[in-house]
């Protein structure tokens, strides 16, 4: 059947079993640390820019990037969309260590999932069973894109986008459509997250707001209230959010987006701006200001779908937990 190596990577094991035991016990583990320090969203991008890696080009795994939690290694940690996330993937490292049958790859789709509910968001239809690379040289390198510039096609929050774009909208559709096969229904549905996370100087230089309360936005600083369940935490102080209340999981991203046009405090990039001025992206952004269960729905669907990118599974198909 096939054995577990050391790094977490799963072997031929035909079912959930042991593993899926060991899944569940993660998830209780990721809830309390998600509870603890308020690391929702560094939990959500660490998955996202896990899976963005992927290429619907290429065939070959894992060449094609995606979820296979290349991202831990090196290789992609360094890359500059991926500035930060250092720390997210050390909040994971003593929870892999006590579940070593549970992949890398596995482990911080679960994270990400795992946030988004605890942040009062939908609760994901998640597969698990991800193979996780063993090594950096199954990395994929930050100009291995053809046509998308540097950070293996990651997207760019503004120009100069490194797919050569004109445009935000343009730009959106080469990454999220032709690159990893998003309609345009899903991204602006994907891009919905942003109604929870920071941007910070230190580590895009997109904002002018930094790490302490003494650099933070009026939204960011230690006494803000963010949470869902209102309680008085936030976890590290500092940075710009796209909503006022960046540790809840709802559908303001869309209601309040004039506010984040209007006040200097919060964040509103050109490729936000692009959903809610392009004539496609227009309807459904629409859509999920007016609806916020619609938008829950949508949200779940392609969230799901990025968290499979690229991924090879063992056992074939997957399982749930």
């Amino acid at each position: 059947m096939g054995n577990i190596c050391s790094d977490g990577c799963f072997g031929m094991l035909g079912g959930g079993g042991k593993q899926a035991s060991e899944l569940k016990a993660c998830r209780e583990e990721l809830k309390k640390l998600i509870d603890d320090i308020n690391c929702h969203p560094i939990l959500v991008r660490l998955a996202w820019h896990d899976s963005g890696t992927y290429d619907q080009r290429i065939k070959d795994w894992p060449a094609r990037g995606g979820a296979n939690g290349a991202i831990r290694f090196d290789p992609e940690m360094n890359m500059g969309a991926n500035a930060g996330l250092a720390k997210a993937r050390g909040y994971l490292e003593d929870i892999q260590k006590k579940h070593p049958s549970v992949s890398w790859a596995d482990l911080i789709q679960l994270a990400s999932a795992t946030a988004i509910e605890m942040a009062g968001g939908p609760k994901i239809d998640m597969k698990y069973g991800r193979v996780s690379v063993t090594s950096p040289s199954e990395c994929v390198g930050p100009k291995s894109r053809e046509g998308f510039g540097g950070n293996a096609g990651l997207p760019d929050a503004k120009p100069p986008f490194g797919c050569g774009a004109s445009s935000a909208p343009e730009h959106l559709r080469n990454v999220f459509g032709k690159k990893m096969g998003f309609t345009d229904q899903e991204i602006v549905a994907i891009s919905g997250a942003h109604t929870i996370g920071r941007v910070f100087k230190e580590r895009s230089g997109a904002c002018p707001f930094g790490y302490t309360d003494a650099a933070a936005s009026k939204y960011t600083k230690s006494t803000c209230v963010a949470r869902k369940d209102n309680k008085p935490k936030i976890g590290m102080a500092g940075g710009a959010a796209w909503t006022k209340n960046w540790l809840t999981f709802d559908n303001s991203y869309y209601t309040k987006y004039k506010d984040a046009m209007e006040d200097s405090d919060l964040m509103w990039f050109p490729t936000d701006q692009a959903l809610h001025e392009d004539p496609v992206f227009k309807p459904f952004f629409q859509k999920y200001a007016e609806d916020q269960s619609a938008f829950f729905a949508d949200y779940a669907k392609a969230h799901k779908k990025l968290s499979e990118l690229g991924a090879k599974w063992e056992p074939a198909g997957g399982f749930k937990i």
